[in-house]
Order: structure tokens, then sequence, then C-alpha cells
């Protein structure tokens, strides 16, 4: 329990120091945001904030992971080790899409054909890292093995891992769109994670997750990572965490729940990036399908400015819809708990 509490500590404290120093350095550099053209108006006075951000995020994250081994001896497992690598993987492309952005000063980064390949080609080491190195079976389930409980091929479910990482991972992209945003609603999502694999480390015989301690560590970690970041990020923002944030987050959502057999569970945890991803798709597919639009811009949370709300209020609210979706799936997770019968201790 202490090594969690030392692990989401160390990276708070981290993100919180680091981000300053890191966005001085930034603007000495002249890094800054180019804003799309065909954003809300009101988003081009930010353009020239600092970002990458994300490089406080993914650096304290790891830090606190570490320390809360080195200095508490917690058990290293191959599930952790492999959420970690992901992590950084998806954080090197989202820093090569921002890098592209900042060096030819536009919004648009890493071509659509490379960054995906980048994402897939991490998606896919992660899945047959977790299958031939952890030992994760080829079961997709709600809660835990026996409930709702779906059994499929390696290579199907090798598919299915590698869709739910760059699923997640864009999903948390496509909702940093507004100061603070993605950096508060992560806060929530990985904090329910940190309790459940907590959950699961204290009674592995029902869950069988062996590496519930150290992916409750992990799930810390970017937990405190993330709030230290909010410090800096929340409105108005002094920097922003870039696609080398997001796409990190993101892919740390994704592996959790695969690690943590929360397949099922994992999109009502991460219910307002599903959500706003969802937003998307129906904006797309209608304009395309019956030359009209459904939104008057997507992602969601644009269309609520465009509706004329302040920013702030669109967080903030948003932030109320994270809190929520989480709070379900928690509710949801100890549910299916009780009616094992199991007597809490």
């Amino acid at each position: 329990m202490i090594a969690i509490f030392v692990a989401g500590g160390f990276a708070l404290v981290v993100a919180a120091v680091a981000t300053p120093v890191l966005i001085k350095a930034l603007r000495l550099r002249g890094v800054g945001q180019q804003i799309r053209e065909d954003g809300p108006q009101r988003h081009v006075a930010k353009a020239g904030t600092p970002t990458m951000g994300g490089l406080a995020i993914v650096g304290a994250f790891v830090i606190g992971y570490l320390l809360a081994h080195a200095r508490l001896g917690a058990p290293w497992t191959a599930d952790g080790v492999m959420v970690i690598l992901v992590v950084v993987g998806f954080g090197m492309i989202g820093f090569i899409d921002d890098w592209i952005k900042v060096r030819h000063h536009r919004s648009l980064g890493l071509t659509k054909s490379g960054k995906l390949g980048g994402q897939i080609v991490v998606a896919l080491l992660f899945a047959l890292g977790s299958r031939y190195v952890g030992d994760l079976s080829n079961t997709i389930t709600f809660v835990r093995t026996g409930a709702l409980a779906i059994n499929l091929s390696t290579p199907i479910w090798v598919i299915f891992v590698v869709l739910v990482i760059i699923g997640a991972s864009n999903a948390v992209n496509l909702s940093d769109g507004l100061d603070g945003l993605a950096a508060g609603s992560s806060i929530f999502a990985f904090s329910i994670l940190g309790v459940i694999g907590y959950w699961q480390f204290r009674h592995v015989q029902v869950y069988g997750v062996g590496s519930g301690l150290d992916l409750a560590i992990v799930a810390v970690a970017m937990t405190g990572s993330c709030a230290g970041f909010l410090w800096w990020n929340a409105p108005p923002a002094r920097i922003f965490m870039g696609d080398t944030g997001s796409l990190a987050i993101g892919a740390g959502l994704g592996a959790l729940g695969i690690e943590m057999r929360l397949d099922l569970l994992l999109p009502i945890i991460a219910g307002l990036f599903v959500v706003i991803t969802l937003s998307v798709v129906i904006q797309v597919a209608s304009f395309r399908m019956f030359h009209r639009r459904v939104f008057r811009m997507a992602p969601l949370h644009h269309h609520f400015e465009l509706l004329g709300w302040p920013e702030t209020t669109v967080i903030i609210r948003f932030w109320i819809l994270a809190g929520l979706f989480t709070a379900l799936a928690l509710g949801l997770f100890y549910a299916d708990f009780l009616s094992l019968g199991q007597v809490v201790k």
C-alpha cells in the first residue's frame, strides 16, 4: 500500500516541479502550439503556448513507478513493465508528431499512415509481449474470468488488443482540445484503475491477477503525473500536453484495461473519451452519407463552445461526466464482487 502512495506522490511532485522548468525551456526555444484554422476562433489567442508537456507527464510517471520499486522493494512484474513500455512508446510517437508541427510551424505533424503505422507496431509488440512474456490468456472479460468472458483465438485476441490500445490512445488525443480537459478526465480513470488494481491484489484468488499490486502502482503513478501536470495545464493553460501526452495517456489507459482483465468494463471507465470519439464518428459519417452535420463542430466539446458555453464551463461539466462514468464502473465492479458472496474483511 505504501508503494502505491509513494509512486503517486513522487509522480505528482516531479510533474508539478518539472513542468514549469519545461515551460521555460520550451519558451526559450520558441516551441509553441499551432492552432488549427477551422477551430473555434477564441482558440487563436492560444497560439504559441508551449506544447509537448507530455514529456513531463511521461517522465514523472516513469520516475514514480521506478522509485516505488527501488525504494520500497515493490514486486516487479512483466505486466507492469509492459504498460510502462507501451506508454513510453506512444509518447515517443507523439513527440515526433509534435516536433514536426513546431519545426514546420503547422497544425499537422506525422502523416496519417506514418502515425498509425507507429501505433500499430508498438501496440502489436505490447500484445505479443503480454501474451507470451506476461502469459495473458486469450480471453476478454468484463471484470474477471467467468463474468461475460469470451474466448478468442490468439490471432484474433492480438488484433483485439491492438485495436483497444490504438483506440484508447486516439480517444484521449481527440479529447485533448480544451485546457485541462484530457488531463483532468484521465485522473478519474486512472484513480479508479488504481483502486481496482489494489482490490485485485487483495483478492487474487477471485480475479487471478497476480500483478494487481504492480498495476495499481502503474495506475496511481499515472494519476499523480497527470495531477501534477494539471496544476499548470488548468485553464488558462500555461502549457499543452500535445500528442506526446495524449497518445501516451490513452495507450496507458488501454494497456491497464487489458492487463487487469477489464476489457469490457474499460469503455465505461473511459466513458467520456468514448462519447467524444463517437461524436467525431457520427459527424464524419453523417456528413459523408447525408452531407449534413449533427454537431456544430466535432469533437463534442467544440460543439458546446460554439453554442456559447464558456470554456471553463465545458471543461468542468465534462470532468463531472468523467467522474460519473468512473463511479458507475467502480459500482459495477464491486457489485460483481458482492454477487460472488465474498465476505469483505
